[in-house]
């Protein structure tokens, strides 16, 4: 069996929960593009926190509510994906859901990406494990110890990926689910100069830029470039090469893809994880589907014909909905509150 047929799927059949797309809105672009109407205006009003980091940086903490108030509810984490914040459409539907369920959500920002830069060279990548390592022992050394699952979007599921496979067994999470990743990063970066692909590349690359620049008034000489040359970057491998890479101890841009990609790590995976993609996403190609065969046990795998980049966008245009807010929720449910 081919193994992109969405057929072919380490999945719970009696828990299926299958995506259907909005009638005349099935375009991949027209999904991923949706969100950001359906989702425009913000309802939840988000406790902010800032969590100071070991090396003298720090990240900040979008909550659902105060977590002084509700530290005895389950945790549901939110990985945010490229130049994402709790701003992104997904995030704050996601925390809003969650709040409606009873749990406790929090965005845990990457360095620079709540609005303020960060103070160090270091920033994020997609296979930068170490701050929310240290995010995820703050809350069960500050917070105690509760039922805690985390969801990472794109770059954020990467990176979630990576973590649990890093843990294994000693992960501190009872469950996580990854959207959309990019499993295998140079293919995707390559997708992305391509077709109409690239528009989403120069709208990423305008985000990473503009937050350089930020970065380089605020702390001068803490990016490894100067502003003449971030400006005439024109493609994301170029931004990867001479300031991802350079900032985080890779060689270049191809030696960050290929020891931050996920895809190897999955088999180190020991808890509970859901992984969702969409087919037709125009951030990827067939090369982040991984080899089921491979994969163990504790992984789902829903692989859906349409849904387009974190779009997934469902009902009608009177009545949209938001399939990960329901679905996700659905998923983590078994394993959050099953303790209530």
């Amino acid at each position: 069996m081919d193994r992109t047929s969405p057929d072919n799927m380490n999945f719970n059949h009696s828990s299926d929960f299958h995506f259907l797309p909005m009638r005349g809105m099935r375009n991949p672009h027209l999904q991923t593009l949706l969100p950001r109407l359906f989702r425009r205006h913000i309802t939840l009003q988000p406790h902010w926190q800032r969590l100071d980091l070991p090396d003298g940086d720090f990240v900040d903490l979008a909550w659902s509510e105060d977590p002084a108030l509700a530290q005895h509810k389950p945790r549901a984490v939110l990985f945010h994906g490229l130049e994402g914040s709790f701003h992104s459409p997904y995030a704050h539907g996601l925390l809003q859901a969650w709040k409606a369920r009873g749990w406790l959500g929090v965005v845990m920002h990457f360095r620079g990406c709540s609005g303020e830069p960060n103070r160090m060279e270091r920033i994020y990548h997609s296979g930068e494990t170490e701050d929310a390592a240290f995010f995820l022992r703050w809350l069960h050394t500050c917070w105690g110890k509760v039922p805690t699952a985390a969801v990472g979007v794109s770059l954020g599921g990467n990176m979630l990926a990576c973590l649990m496979g890093k843990q294994g067994e000693d992960c501190l999470l009872d469950a996580g689910v990854i959207v959309s990743a990019p499993l295998m990063l140079e293919p995707c970066s390559a997708k992305l100069e391509q077709g109409f692909s690239r528009v989403y590349q120069r709208y990423l690359l305008n985000q990473l830029k503009l937050n350089a620049r930020r970065k380089l008034h605020a702390w001068p000489g803490t990016l490894p470039i100067d502003l003449e040359r971030l400006n005439a970057l024109k493609k994301l491998r170029d931004f990867d090469d001479v300031i991802t890479a350079r900032a985080h101890g890779f060689v270049n841009a191809d030696d960050y893809y290929r020891r931050a990609s996920a895809m190897p790590l999955l088999p180190q995976i020991r808890k509970p994880l859901l992984i969702i993609h969409a087919k037709d996403d125009p951030f990827m190609t067939d090369e982040v589907i991984p080899d089921l065969q491979q994969l163990p046990a504790n992984i789902e795998y829903q692989l859906t014909e349409h849904g387009g980049h974190v779009g997934f966008v469902g009902g009608s245009l009177l009545k949209p909905q938001m399939w990960l807010e329901q679905r996700i929720p659905q998923w983590l449910s078994h394993y959050l509150d099953t303790a209530l």
